[in-house]
């Protein structure tokens, strides 16, 4: 079956704040840590230094939530067999259909850089967690260093959605990427979330409508049904 291409009405751009409430570890990868370093660091922006909150990270939690809330019976589906809504709006790679949702790496605010820099932090913008590992049978311990954002930091938070339906359909679309960022807030973004890290907010949310050909939307009503 041939791939058919969605026309294009216009695009909403939701902007907001990413609040972090509970210190926050998304890894960068790679197993080497030079003598002397932390032993699990956190991704960083390559050119400034700062911690990022990768847009792919925030995608693949809200899509994997929303999946398993919408989920029949009590085993996840595959990707494959996800529900209408999340294929509009995360894509649907079995059919080449892309994705309603465009995110954006996460920079964290001025404000905050401005606040933590002038902090005694273990690293640049962020704070290192000891913890140990307890092995039940010897009571040996095992540590280990965690890079950490702090709690407190806020991250600059946008993402773009393409119109490529009538109103109603848009609607349905941003209720349920309302339901995914209220999933989000009471579960966790990042590792160890188990045991207490990872928990955001999201605030100050504004939604604008851009070269829209269609009727015009009400960017307020949605604002809400994103964050109520």
């Amino acid at each position: 079956m041939e791939a058919t291409q969605a026309v294009l009405k216009g695009k909403l751009k939701i902007s907001g704040i990413l609040r972090i409430e509970t210190g926050i570890h998304i890894g960068a990868g790679g197993d080497f840590a030079p003598i002397g370093s932390v032993d699990s660091p956190f991704i960083r922006d390559v050119i400034t230094q700062a911690p990022i909150i990768p847009g792919s990270s925030i995608k693949g939690k809200l899509r994997t939530l929303l999946a398993k809330n919408r989920a029949n019976g009590y085993v996840l589906n595959d990707v494959k067999d996800d529900d209408e809504t999340i294929k509009r709006l995360f894509g649907d790679a079995e059919k080449s259909k892309a994705a309603r949702l465009q995110f954006y790496d996460l920079f964290m605010t001025n404000d905050s850089k401005n606040f933590i820099e002038n902090l005694d932090t273990d690293t640049y913008l962020g704070e290192v967690k000891f913890e140990n590992s307890i092995c039940r049978l010897s009571g040996k311990a095992n540590p280990r260093q965690i890079e950490r954002v702090p709690a407190g930091s806020e991250f600059n938070f946008k993402l773009v959605y393409n119109i490529e339906s009538e109103v109603a359909e848009v609607m349905e679309d941003m209720k349920v990427l309302g339901e995914g960022l209220e999933l989000l807030e009471i579960d966790y973004l990042g590792g160890h979330g188990s045991r207490g890290y990872g928990r955001v907010s999201f605030t100050q949310i504004t939604v604008e409508e851009v070269l829209s050909t269609t009727p015009a939307l009400d960017c307020k009503a949605i604002a809400n049904l994103l964050h109520q």
